[in-house]
């Protein structure tokens, strides 16, 4: 079974890039519409979720906004497979870039001090590592979490790794990562929009608590590196705006801030991201399923599980 799910997507990504991207994105908004139909288990997820943190909505707006948000999802799984084989000259008539420069330090050097970027499920999310294009200045990277199935994960990792970005499997190359931390020009971004699992702070979002991964804060402490938020915006079927947020401020007075107050922040940045476009977020995902832990102040949570749970 393996074996054909991997050559079937072989040939997907094949017919695929031989689309244009318009074309695409198209495509991906049918096959949405139709798992709206089909997939009812998260098709009631996402309307839960969006009930619950838009009370002030109808019945008929949720029920549209799901409809829309599982026509984005497809469009945005199928257009990554697209992006991730263009050309920067080609994809940047695609994209706008939005405060980008912030993160490029304004202190002279031969190198630029190394950054953690919150970012989240938000439109084509796996398009963010090709903002190098505008900051060839750093190394991207950012960490994921492994297929089940090792030929299609191999089959995903190749088409991600074209843009030059450095991945990291959660579970396994803590290691790595943190010998990669040492570097003086590393900008790594870290999704900061799912749940923690039990190990996770407990947070709100929208007003309800949820389990929190800290891994953004719990790293910009451990190497004293900014830590900026970063959202990619869906402006139109096959058109992007990658934005950079505001930074979050890891110290007062020059003492570390606690890592629940630094993930606080994180959780209401991406809320007003969440409600400025509420269908360009990822509804399916369960966030509130756990509430997660509140750590003693003296002793953080260890990164170890970098990127969260699905």
């Amino acid at each position: 079974m393996e074996t054909v799910l991997y050559w079937l997507a072989r040939g997907l990504i094949a017919l695929v890039e031989a689309l244009p991207l318009i074309w695409v994105a198209r495509l991906g908004r049918l096959g949405g519409g139709l798992f709206y139909f089909l997939d009812a288990r998260h098709r009631r997820v996402a309307g839960r979720n969006l009930a619950l943190c838009f009370p002030e909505k109808s019945a008929a707006e949720v029920k549209a906004l799901v409809r829309e948000n599982f026509q984005r999802i497809g469009e945005s799984f199928i257009c990554a497979i697209k992006t991730s084989t263009m050309s920067a000259a080609a994809l940047e008539r695609h994209l706008e870039f939005v405060r980008v420069e912030t993160l490029v330090p304004k202190e002279a050097g031969p190198e630029p001090h190394s950054r953690v970027v919150a970012i989240g499920h938000f439109g084509n999310f796996e398009i963010y590592a090709r903002a190098v294009m505008r900051l060839p200045q750093f190394q991207f990277a950012t960490t994921y979490r492994a297929l089940r199935q090792p030929a299609l994960n191999r089959l995903m990792q190749s088409l991600r790794e074209r843009s030059g970005c450095l991945f990291f499997e959660r579970r396994l190359d803590g290691d790595e990562l943190r010998a990669t931390m040492k570097r003086k020009n590393l900008l790594l971004g870290l999704l900061a929009d799912q749940h923690g699992g039990q190990r996770g702070l407990c947070l709100p979002f929208f007003g309800r608590d949820c389990s929190t991964n800290p891994a953004p804060a719990v790293l910009a402490l451990r190497y004293k590196l900014p830590l900026y938020m970063g959202f990619c915006f869906r402006l139109a079927p096959a058109r992007w705006r990658l934005e950079v947020g505001a930074e979050i401020p890891t110290h007062v007075d020059g003492k570390p801030r606690p890592v629940e107050d630094i993930m606080l922040d994180v959780n209401r940045a991406l809320e007003a991201a969440v409600r400025r476009d509420p269908a360009n977020w990822f509804w399916v995902h369960n966030r509130w399923k756990t509430l997660g832990r509140k750590p003693r102040p003296e002793h953080p949570p260890e990164p170890n599980d970098v990127g969260g749970e699905p």
